[in-house]
């Protein structure tokens, strides 16, 4: 008896997208891993885990600690992401607007980028506060449950919103957004406003908000977000670091794309998904 396999598309390559994964299960990892353990987290044969790093440290992007017989990602990987963190135009644009907002409000601002099921940190600017929310450059934020991931999603197509909800809305806290129905009114209540919070939905002790930037064909898909421990965001602090954000944000909009963000008067990049 036959058994059904999943059609393989011509299109792709099985060993390369297996070959980042091992990339990806080494980048989240506190530490080394095993060729076993590497082999568990991406479903693979022990065999197939160890061709893969050995394939990866012969590029130069894997290292393995001899003592310890596990392997952890090399400085090499940095290289791959040099060309999206060096200075530009853009990037100065958008260092000089954090910087803006952190400067007037003493709070860290980042700057987003939806990729594909998340929106991905890849500026910051660190505030003066000594207690703070510790996001990282990379550091991956689900699209449902935090203010940065509910703006660009709130901008896509309907097919783009309802893939996110096939994907799951999984509870990360007392707050967060698990029904459909109410994800979708709240992102259309995101675009009507043109800003979004993160009302402890994401954790329990987290209150953030984030607003738009529009970029130069149009698009949104980033944003601006200060954020920060819940005890000392209230929901007047957080109207305040919205006003704050929203004005750099329009003024990097305009710098940007040579528009403002303006609730439903936004350029829309995308079929608008408010009839879903």
């Amino acid at each position: 008896m036959h058994t059904q396999r999943e059609a393989i598309d011509p299109n792709k390559s099985a060993t390369a997208l297996r070959a980042l994964k091992v990339l990806e299960a080494l980048a989240q990892a506190r530490g080394a891993l095993s060729a076993a353990e590497v082999a568990g987290i991406i479903g693979a044969e022990r065999s197939t885990a160890y061709r893969m790093l050995m394939t990866l440290m012969e590029a130069g992007y894997v290292v393995r600690d001899q003592r310890a017989r596990a392997y952890r990602l090399g400085y090499k990987v940095l290289t791959l992401s040099r060309a999206l963190l060096s200075g530009n135009e853009k990037t100065e644009l958008i260092a000089a607007c954090l910087r803006e907002i952190s400067a007037r409000t003493g709070e860290a601002a980042h700057y987003s980028v939806l990729e594909r099921d998340c929106a991905v940190l890849v500026q910051r600017a660190m505030g003066t506060q000594l207690v703070t929310i510790d996001f990282q450059i990379g550091d991956r934020s689900p699209l449902h449950c935090t203010s940065i991931g509910k703006v660009p999603l709130a901008y896509q197509d309907s097919a783009a919103l309802e893939a996110a909800i096939l994907r799951g809305l999984p509870r990360f806290a007392r707050n967060t957004i698990t029904d459909s129905t109410r994800l979708r009114a709240e992102l259309r209540k995101v675009r009507a406003q043109c800003y979004a919070y993160d009302d402890m939905e994401f954790a329990d002790d987290m209150r953030c908000v984030a607003v738009p930037v529009i970029e130069k064909d149009g698009h949104v898909t980033s944003g601006i977000s200060p954020s920060g421990p819940a005890s000392r965001y209230s929901r007047q602090k957080l109207r305040e670091l919205r006003d704050c954000a929203m004005a750099a944000a329009r003024e990097l909009s305009l710098n940007l794309s040579g528009t403002v963000a303006d609730g439903d008067e936004m350029p829309r990049s995308r079929e608008s998904h408010s009839r879903s």
